[in-house]
């Protein structure tokens, strides 16, 4: 039983062997394909669409819910990880499913937090080929920023569109509302007017003031540091760029030696 157990903790986390890629990959392709079907649901679509949809992504749901109980499973600290970063998105996400008959409406808006889930991914290394931290920062602030103006889209939409559906009619609106107002920019043309949906929109704008810059500032300082590297591939770990001065690999301190 330790045995099956921490294979099992192996394969949920490994994204180095082919079992351990294919498990994590599909993973990460459902949780795309899940906020896909969400996106495509807040548009008129046929209703034996909506259906296929609605089944898909009801297996999906059971699918995260068996991966969540494996997690928890194969965890030795089963306390530490109930409350970790990872274990409390993964909950979210299978939440609203398993409490869908209970008459809890706001609960659904937990769904849109299921793109938080692909953090996991991309916290340490990548699912193809080698990469290192450095080249791992740029592609972090974009997707952080592109999971923020999602959920936000998704929590304004929840909100709105039952009490205002000819403004916030579908997802797009949402979308174009969050990057207009997290760019401060602030047109008008698209506004709330529930009181939950205000108080979205002011974390929207703080988030937007106190978030984007730095994280785009940081981008920008990367991609500049990244521009001023050379490739000189390091024999000892293979790592294919360095800054054109070092005479060490950063990683593995490795002599470099300079090609001509």
């Amino acid at each position: 039983m330790l045995f099956f157990r921490e294979k099992t903790a192996f394969y949920l986390k490994d994204l180095e062997t082919p079992v351990g890629k294919f498990v994590n990959l599909t993973i990460a392709g459902l949780v795309l394909l899940s906020s896909g079907i969400f996106v495509a649901e807040t548009y008129n679509i046929p209703d034996i669409l909506r259906f296929y949809l609605d089944t898909i992504d009801t297996v999906i749901l059971l699918i995260f819910a068996a991966e969540y109980l494996l997690r928890f499973w194969s965890e030795e600290n089963k306390i530490k990880y109930i409350f970790s970063f990872y274990s409390i998105i993964d909950l979210m996400a299978i939440l609203p499913f398993f409490l869908g008959t209970v008459d809890i409406s706001f609960i659904r808006i937990l769904r849109w937090f299921r793109i938080l889930r692909l953090i996991r991914f991309i916290d340490k290394k990548i699912l193809f080929g080698r990469s290192t931290e450095d080249s791992l920062i740029p592609v972090r602030i974009l997707f952080t920023l592109f999971a923020i103006i999602f959920v936000y889209s998704g929590l304004i939409y929840q909100v709105e569109h039952p009490v205002n559906p000819e403004v916030f009619v579908t997802f797009l609106d949402a979308f174009y509302f969050s990057i207009v107002t997290m760019t401060t920019v602030g047109f008008g043309d698209v506004t709330p007017i529930s009181e939950l949906g205000r108080l979205l929109t002011v974390l929207m704008i703080l988030t937007g003031i106190a978030l984007i810059p730095w994280q785009v500032g940081d981008l920008i300082k990367r991609l500049v540091k990244n521009a001023n590297q050379v490739e000189t591939v390091c024999s000892g770990c293979g790592l294919s760029f360095h800054d054109a001065d070092a005479k060490f690999c950063k990683t593995c301190g490795m002599k470099l030696r300079k090609t001509l």
